[in-house]
């Protein structure tokens, strides 16, 4: 029995310096994600003027469609992402 308990207490301590380990490097590669992303961030320009009720009604029946085509399969994500930022942008 106190070969069992020592292997239990041994697997405990490994598991838990391990999951220490991980915690405190995925904390520290978050902060410095952060900082990277503070660095890189673009700065804040002034909001586009909202467009011409006409012009909207257009922008959405655009996007409806760029959804549709989506869900059929002709646009992939990627896609569907551009056209939507030209739509919008």
């Amino acid at each position: 029995m106190p070969g069992l308990l020592r292997g239990v207490a041994r697997t405990a301590v490994v598991a838990g310096t391990a999951t220490a380990v991980s915690n405190r490097v995925s904390r520290r590669q978050a902060g410095r994600w952060a900082e990277q992303d503070a660095q890189q961030q673009p700065p804040q320009q002034p909001a586009p003027q909202a467009p011409a009720p006409d012009e909207m009604s257009s922008n959405i029946d655009k996007l409806k469609e760029l959804g549709e085509l989506k869900a059929q399969g002709v646009l992939t994500e990627a896609e569907f992402e551009a056209q939507k930022r030209k739509i919008l942008g």
